[in-house]
């Protein structure tokens, strides 16, 4: 693919964007919002509009396009299965492939699978067995996390509105995550102060008889900020010093994003229940939850139907899970994204040195981050500026969350050194034009 080719033309492009705000309903990302592209097809890791412009893809549908757009073997395996059967709950060879993989590739005893259709929906569902576990309620998320929007998990995400449309459920609590950006010492006291916080909330707010502690051993909405090492391990060691399950919400970080399997794996963590999404089936919607066999016989969770989903785990979901988790481990996409993630960094690192808007450059494997700050004081970009960023970003023909002060890089795993080489000269390009401004 070309480098960006924006073009003058955008009549076809804009057009469909319109007629379709005429009837969709508010509230799409941020990123549609603001860039109004309407998307012709997609090869590889660039993306064409309408009218022929082509943008490098640092976005990946939110950490969810692994294998990039169109890779052939995954356009096979998915025409395969809809010529043969693409819905129900009964066994098939993809789904019985798959939960056996993953119980390959899990961590620990973790070997056991139920497949669910988004995010918010996993965790849902591993919040009622890590209930049904324990026979406790309370849960303990940290600050700056996400988890999804429905009201079951809304508590426990980092979201501003979510008071307006309560009152949200009873018995979530929130500890202070440990994010060294935002942290006035070093590495160890910003994990001492955040294991500390979890120390209060657990005994002061839970009453000292939690059923789980849910966290994100990488936050990515907050804007990929990697916590001190061993973070998660004393985190784990909190919880079941008070009788409660640990778990990873992997749905940014498993499947090679940061460079290992499953981020846990960082920390030599092994969670009770590992949540699961995004990029497991590159672009199909599928989560899962994954756990032992002694925690996921508790009731009610294992009664029948009682963790089912209409469309978790159906044929069609397996073969895109199956394909996609098996091209990441034959073709050493996690090495890839330790590799091309390190290139990243080192280039923003470089561009840091010659553009003051840039701070905090940060980053495991293919999920970096960086600051856009107002160069002087260090404080965050304004909104307007982060937009003017972004649409500079996308004149230079790269697409990425960066209209906001704490800019996100998730592209593709199979992105190659050279593209992501072309994406820092793409920035380098876009940060001029805001200095100029």
């Amino acid at each position: 693919m070309p480098l960006g080719t924006p073009v003058s033309s955008q009549a076809r492009t804009k057009a469909l964007f319109d007629d379709e705000q005429q009837f969709i309903a508010p509230g799409l990302q941020t990123i549609a919002l603001l860039s109004e592209l309407a998307i012709a097809h997609g090869r590889g890791c660039w993306l064409t509009d309408h009218d022929g412009r082509t943008f490098l893809d640092l976005n990946a549908g939110v950490s969810v396009a692994s294998l990039g757009h169109a890779h052939p073997r995954y356009v096979a395996a998915l025409t395969r299965q809809l010529e043969a059967v693409s819905v129900g709950s009964f066994t098939s060879q993809a789904r019985a492939e798959l939960v056996r993989l993953i119980a390959e590739l899990a961590p620990g005893d973790l070997t056991r699978t139920q497949l669910f259709s988004g995010g918010a929906e996993a965790v849902e569902a591993a919040i009622r067995l890590a209930r049904s576990h324990s026979k406790r309620s309370d849960i303990i998320g940290f600050t700056g996390g996400f988890h999804g929007k429905t009201l079951g998990v809304l508590p426990l995400s980092d979201v501003g509105w979510k008071e307006a449309v309560g009152p949200l459920p009873a018995g979530y609590h929130l500890a202070q995550y440990p994010d060294p950006t935002r942290f006035d010492g070093t590495a160890a006291e910003c994990l001492d102060a955040a294991i500390a916080s979890l120390r209060h909330v657990i005994e002061q707010n839970a009453g000292g008889r939690p059923a789980a502690v849910i966290v994100e051993p990488i936050q990515g909405t907050a804007g990929n900020i990697i916590p001190p090492d061993g973070f998660l391990a004393r985190v784990r060691a909190l919880a079941h010093a008070h009788g409660a399950l640990l778990i990873a919400d992997e749905m940014i970080t498993g499947f090679g994003r940061t460079g290992d399997m499953f981020a846990s794996m960082h920390d030599d963590a092994v969670p009770d229940i590992l949540t699961m999404g995004k990029g497991m089936a590159s672009g199909y919607p599928v989560s899962g939850v994954v756990s032992t066999d002694e925690i996921v016989a508790a009731e009610p969770y294992s009664l029948p139907s009682a963790s089912s989903s209409s469309y978790g785990g159906n044929p069609l979901a397996a073969a895109a899970a199956l394909v996609t988790i098996r091209t990441i481990t034959g073709d050493r996409l996690a090495e890839n994204a330790r590799r091309v993630g390190g290139v990243f960094v080192e280039g923003l690192t470089e561009l840091a040195l010659r553009h003051p808007h840039i701070a905090n450059v940060r980053g495991r494997g293919l999920l970096v981050g960086f600051d856009l700050v107002q160069p002087g004081t260090g404080a965050p970009l304004d909104k307007a500026g982060c937009v003017r960023f972004f649409r500079h970003g996308l004149s230079e023909g790269v697409i990425l969350m960066s209209y906001t002060p704490r800019v996100r890089i998730h592209p593709p795993l199979i992105i190659s050194e050279h593209e992501a080489r072309q994406g820092i000269a793409m920035l380098d390009r876009a940060f001029a034009r805001l200095e100029q401004q």
